[in-house]
């Protein structure tokens, strides 16, 4: 009824809207989405407890799929969200380990004057992801953005103890050891600590991966520790935590028996290039 009693100036004469025009009620935009200057529609979806995010945008691609196809000229269907902020934080941590194994590659290099330590420490952590992966599958662990992380993690530490053993076994030929001598004294004077840092690290890690809860307030007051498995954060640091125990037991073992086998192999091929090379030039020489 307002708008029928509205009017417009014309020729200086106001005629009733109404007489011009006819009004119906119908359904409009309440707003205009736009994103990078392109309209946009937002369809929301949360993942029930205890699903794997990963796991649901594969299904809803797959369903969705024949529908994107047939989209006109100027639609595009594309996934957002939780999923393409992950897809980022890979791409950062992606670069970010590359950049950190070729920073520590050349400081290795310096530190030891060699090529050939770097390559055993190398192939020790790449050897050390066979443990996160058995680990992952055995407890049916998805690989997520926070193993990632744990792997990172878990390559820091692989590279600590091999470079203290491998330092220790040549502090030792500079001794005067043979190089069996030394590898086999090497191990045993490093295996402490090497088992020391493997529990410390893995008993640190055991409360955050399987969600273990203290109250500490009902321990110190009532004696009542209140103890708790299976936390809202297992979702979270979980995977991280059993990236790192797993492929740190797994690393340890590396450590203690495949490492001094890699470096004596190593070294015996090195020796072997540098009598041949020796040799060669000796003959051209006479």
């Amino acid at each position: 009824e307002a708008l029928n009693q509205l009017t417009v100036l014309h020729e200086g004469a106001q005629i009733p809207l109404s007489s011009i025009a006819d009004f119906e009620t119908a359904s409009g935009y309440g707003s205009i989405t736009r994103l990078d200057l392109s309209r946009v529609a937002t369809i929301t979806g949360d993942v029930v407890a205890g699903a794997n995010g990963a796991a649901v945008l594969q299904q809803v691609q797959a369903h969705l799929e024949d529908y994107r196809n047939a989209l006109p000229p100027g639609y595009q269907l594309t996934y957002t969200g939780e999923s393409e902020d992950q897809a980022e934080a890979f791409g950062f941590l992606q670069t970010a380990m590359a950049i950190g194994v070729a920073a520590i590659t050349l400081i290795l290099i310096a530190q030891f004057n060699s090529v050939i330590v770097p390559i055993i420490i190398m192939l020790a952590v790449a050897l050390g992801l066979i443990g996160v992966l058995l680990g992952l599958i055995l407890t049916r662990t998805p690989f997520g953005l926070m193993t990632f992380i744990g792997v990172i993690s878990l390559a820091g530490i692989v590279v600590n103890n091999n470079i203290v053993l491998i330092d220790y076994i040549r502090q030792l030929r500079d001794r005067g050891l043979s190089k069996m001598e030394a590898i086999i004294d090497g191990g045993a004077t490093r295996l402490r600590p090497v088992l020391l840092t493997f529990l410390t690290t893995v008993i640190g890690l055991v409360p955050l991966t399987f969600g273990l809860n203290v109250d500490f307030v009902g321990l110190f007051a009532d004696l009542a520790p209140n103890i708790q498995f299976g936390s809202e954060n297992t979702q979270f640091w979980g995977p991280m935590g059993t990236a790192i125990i797993s492929g740190l037991t797994f690393a340890t073992f590396l450590t203690l028996v495949i490492v001094p086998v890699m470096y004596s192999a190593f070294d015996s091929l090195l020796m072997h290039l540098r009598a041949s090379r020796s040799a060669a030039m000796s003959e051209s020489t006479e």
